[in-house]
């Protein structure tokens, strides 16, 4: 249990958290989940105000998450949360100086998630389609979510937040708020805007319930649709897809990234329209297949 003194830091913390930086309820539970475990570690170590805490016991708190067996992933993102509370206290004078700027991380491993090909992500709105022909409104919904998160690679959160009002059916365009609210407009193909004129002249009216507001995508209760859903539709339909593998929508995004990369967009644009803060994430996030380099290179260079 922390001591007082801590734990009023931690509730002073986590208000700053949600009025100052306006993050999401997920990103305050995981900071403040991290800086608890930081002023355990600290209390245990002996340290019984703010004011002793310095660079030795930051860096002791992550040699401990090693020798537990976190992944590196996690041990970078507590470092990052670390550094975040050390600038806090220092710009609030609660600390003489940021300790904790000099902090390092190991650098994480980040792995691609598996890809559909054009092929298979046209198979899999197309068996969701046929399953649809019966004009059910649930049938209508699916297909339409299916080729939003394929033609527009938004998050699965951002998918469940639209509301009806974010669509610009006249010039096929989706305002989206993102991370850290961050708007961006989106555009969407020909075969998206037809699977959401039909789910929203002949399908939403037929599943929304009082309490709905203005979700853009209802459940089967008719409120709006929970993301655990979306992710459990996309893995159904991925399984009547022979030899596809087994992607959520994350993948669906992925997917999107890398065939927009391939059919020539370039990275600045991918970038907006995935609502990354730094390209580097966006160059992390897609990859570019030895077809479309040998193309490039025999295209480009004079020695081809």
């Amino acid at each position: 249990m922390l001591p007082e003194a801590f734990a009023r830091l931690l509730v002073d913390y986590e208000r700053h958290l949600r009025s100052e930086r306006d993050l999401t309820p997920h990103s305050v539970r995981a900071y403040i989940g991290d800086i608890e475990s930081l002023l355990d570690h600290a209390h245990r170590m002996g340290i019984a105000s703010i004011g002793e805490l310095d660079l030795r016991a930051l860096r002791s708190w992550l040699a401990k998450q090693q020798t537990t067996g976190r992944a590196r992933t996690t041990i970078a993102r507590r470092a990052t949360a670390a550094r975040v509370f050390t600038a806090w206290l220092a710009r609030t004078g609660r600390m003489p100086a940021d300790v904790g700027a000099s902090l390092g991380s190991p650098r994480a491993h980040r792995t691609l998630p598996p890809v559909l090909r054009a092929d298979e992500a046209d198979a899999l709105i197309r068996s969701a389609s046929e399953l649809a022909d019966d004009g059910s409104p649930v049938g209508l919904r699916d297909v339409a979510m299916l080729e939003l998160l394929y033609a527009t690679g938004i998050r699965v959160g951002e998918l469940a937040g639209l509301d009806v009002d974010d669509l610009d059916r006249e010039r096929n365009v989706l305002r989206v708020l993102g991370k850290g609210r961050k708007e961006r407009t989106i555009p969407y193909g020909t075969p998206a805007a037809h699977a959401l004129d039909a789910w929203l002249v002949r399908g939403r009216p037929g599943l929304v319930a009082e309490g709905a507001g203005a979700a853009l995508f209802v459940g089967t209760r008719g409120r709006r649709i929970d993301q655990r859903a979306v992710r459990t539709l996309v893995h159904r339909r991925i399984a009547d897809v022979p030899g596809a593998p087994d992607i959520g929508p994350h993948g669906l995004r992925h997917t999107a990234a890398t065939h927009l990369l391939e059919g020539g967009a370039d990275l600045r644009s991918v970038q907006e329209l995935l609502g990354h803060a730094s390209l580097a994430t966006t160059q992390l996030y897609t990859h570019v297949s030895t077809e479309r380099l040998r193309r490039a290179y025999q295209q480009a260079h004079p020695r081809a």
